[in-house]
């Protein structure tokens, strides 16, 4: 039940982002949509904590600022792999630096609200 609701909280993130940045857009169906999501979830359960580890010092340097760049890198990653290139699920960034870093920001604030608002379910 707790991946369901983790899923779903991903997706209404994802989903907002799309609604509210203009360089993020998604064509395609529901059903994609929530592959986006899983893939969301594994790449923030993978390929995060790997990206943290080796940007530990610029981290540090900038007192944490950078994890937003991290959290763009990992976004970056979800939208190439969901890409028409790759999957073809229809999520698209039109820029590397913009859309992805304001929809990194916009996800992590939604999720945190959900996250907030949401229960735990063991």
């Amino acid at each position: 039940m707790k991946f369901v609701v983790t899923l779903l909280s991903t997706a209404a993130s994802l989903w907002v982002a799309v609604w509210l940045v203009s360089g993020l857009e998604f064509s395609g169906f529901w059903w994609q949509f929530l592959i986006v999501a899983a893939i969301m979830g594994l790449a923030n359960a993978f390929a995060r904590p790997v990206i943290t580890f080796f940007s530990i010092p610029f981290i540090i340097v900038t007192l944490g600022l950078f994890l937003l760049i991290v959290n763009a890198l990992v976004l970056q990653l979800v939208v190439w792999l969901s890409g028409p290139s790759v999957l073809g699920l229809g999520l698209t960034s039109t820029g590397f630096f913009w859309a992805t870093l304001w929809g990194s920001v916009v996800i992590s604030v939604v999720g945190w609200i959900l996250g907030l608002v949401l229960p735990d379910v063991d």
